[in-house]
């Protein structure tokens, strides 16, 4: 396994890393949630992300059972929650990024997964409604009680986090440190154009979720459609309609010849060419399955298989490449 900072602070984190967004306490058992996580951690990982709306909060019950059975040293492995969305309530107060929800979110995360403190606390989508000061300070506050290590953001715009800084660094307060992106061969905008500035400025870290976009691009989806996977499963026809447009369908079959033609599975290129991306700090991956994960772990050993040649290859294919603006 390799490491690297995240972002500008110190931590140490996995290039590959664990989540359970769709598998824990939802479409996967108990057990095999540990084993993927065993798999992991044997592995070198230490990163392993969830957050308070997966299985409404089952999810991190689940991670929270295995890390008090697996008994691993507290000081190994990095842990995250994300904040927002709630854990099901109906109530005006139980989701945004308010004050009280963030603390409170918190305290529930804490106790699911029956930790002392979180080494990641992630704002899970902006929020229109609560003053970015407000956040930015309950956040700072949650750091400064040592219930929380670090913060960051998932899916904000390169402004909104820019806003959050500035008023940190006005106010001495500490920033987010990371932010959590959509990143893949169809989703590239965001981490390559418009956090293009706020890597060196700010010293932006990332953890880019759905690299084989819902696993599409594993090629799973290329003959038939699967009854055993997650865009098959109920709430999620937004997430199938997405990913399996006819465009990126087609795009998936040519890159799987060129996937056969290099004697390298279509997940382990994709993977690749996430990290090839040197602003991406670590690639979190999705498995419902032991093989999945095996096999996806491989990607590392292949990092250097996006050469020039390949890369061209794969861009002719996708002719996607965002455009950067003329400055």
């Amino acid at each position: 396994m390799e490491y690297n900072n995240l972002g500008k602070s110190g931590l140490q984190i996995s290039r590959l890393s664990l989540g359970s967004w769709l598998t824990f306490g939802k479409q996967i058992e108990d057990k095999t949630s540990q084993r993927l996580m065993e798999i992991a951690y044997e592995n070198g990982i230490n990163f392993f992300d969830n957050a308070e709306i997966y299985a409404r909060g089952q999810s991190e019950i689940v991670m929270g059972k295995i890390l008090k059975k697996v008994n691993w040293s507290r000081d190994s492995y990095i842990v995250s929650s994300k904040v927002f969305f709630g854990s099901g309530g109906k109530y005006p107060t139980q989701k945004g990024l308010n004050r009280k929800h963030i603390v409170e979110a918190c305290e529930q995360a804490l106790e699911r997964f029956q930790l002392d403190y979180l080494d990641l606390f992630f704002c899970h989508r902006p929020d229109k409604t609560t003053p970015i000061e407000e956040t930015v300070w309950s956040m700072h506050q949650l750091i400064m009680q040592g219930k929380i290590l670090y913060w960051g953001t998932s899916e904000w715009s390169a402004q909104e986090i820019m806003e959050a800084h500035m008023f940190a660094k006005q106010n001495h307060l500490i920033g987010p440190i990371v932010e959590q992106p959509e990143y893949n061969m169809f989703v590239r905008h965001k981490v390559e154009v418009e956090f293009s500035q706020i890597y060196e400025t700010i010293g932006l870290g990332t953890t880019i979720w759905s690299p084989l976009a819902s696993g599409v691009l594993s090629g799973k989806y290329n003959d038939k459609f699967p009854s055993d996977t997650r865009l098959g499963m109920e709430g999620l026809d937004w997430l199938k309609e997405k990913n399996t447009t006819l465009e990126r369908l087609e795009k998936v079959q040519k890159l799987a010849l060129l996937s056969e033609r290099i004697g390298i599975s279509l997940p382990i290129i994709s993977i690749a060419w996430c990290l090839s991306n040197k602003n991406v700090s670590t690639v979190i991956l999705g498995a419902s399955k032991e093989e999945q994960l095996k096999e996806n772990l491989k990607s590392l050993d292949y990092s250097t298989i996006i050469t020039e040649e390949i890369s061209a290859e794969i861009e002719k294919i996708l002719n996607n490449k965002p455009d950067h603006p003329p400055y």
